[in-house]
């Protein structure tokens, strides 16, 4: 518990639960993955570290689309296309005053989610084909073009998150690192589903471990 300037123990702000540690563990590193391996891209020396990184991108992505379809119903992939299905009364009210810009504001913040997600398999596929050296050179350019895409849907996700921070003066971010929001009430998310964030952290080390063992 945190202490005032007199010293007396001062009661945390209340928060409730938001986003469970495996929507945390995933997206983190996805994150990571994408990061380490456009900065790696051009490298030679650390080609085997810009593969494996694309490796384990696909495999979060993956999880993460597993996770959309059986997981629960708050990470569902079609609790997300019902958010993006209110684009259209969004845009139609804007012409009749009954649309609030806090509600677009959110609709851009879900649609990036979903643009990144959906862009991790052109990614993944156009450099495993270009790293197969299944094609020619035009490949290996298409699938620098993906990465630079991706990076400016991922620089626009960013942004978003940073701008509506400032306007609404709280990080939305913070959820992603502590799974809590502020504000009182009950749990948004009834379990962290923390055994489930440790196995795909294990799984990852596992198959790097693997991978380091492996003749490269």
């Amino acid at each position: 518990m945190t202490k005032n300037a007199q010293g007396l123990p001062v009661a945390p702000a209340p928060s409730r639960r938001t986003v469970d540690a495996f929507t945390r563990s995933q997206h983190a590193l996805m994150a990571l993955s994408f990061g380490g391996a456009y900065i790696t891209a051009d490298s030679e020396t650390l080609q085997w570290v810009h593969v494996n990184l694309g490796y384990t991108l696909a495999g979060v992505g993956l999880t993460r689309l597993v996770w959309g379809w059986l997981g629960p119903r708050h990470a569902r992939v079609a609790s997300m296309w019902g958010k993006l299905r209110a684009w259209r009364p969004w845009l139609q009210g804007l012409l009749t005053d009954q649309s609030t810009w806090r509600q677009g504001q959110n609709l851009f913040l879900a649609t990036s989610v979903m643009a990144i997600l959906l862009a991790i398999a052109p990614v993944v596929v156009s450099g495993w084909v270009a790293f197969q050296e299944w094609t020619g050179e035009w490949m290996e350019d298409v699938h620098a073009f993906m990465g630079d895409f991706m990076l400016t849907l991922v620089l626009l996700h960013v942004g978003a998150v940073l701008g509506l921070s400032l306007l609404r003066r709280r990080n939305l971010a913070a959820p992603m690192f502590t799974g809590r929001s502020e504000g009182s009430g009950p749990d948004l998310i009834r379990s962290n589903h923390g055994w489930w964030a440790a196995l795909l952290l294990t799984a990852v080390l596992a198959f790097w471990v693997w991978q380091w063992q492996q003749p490269h």
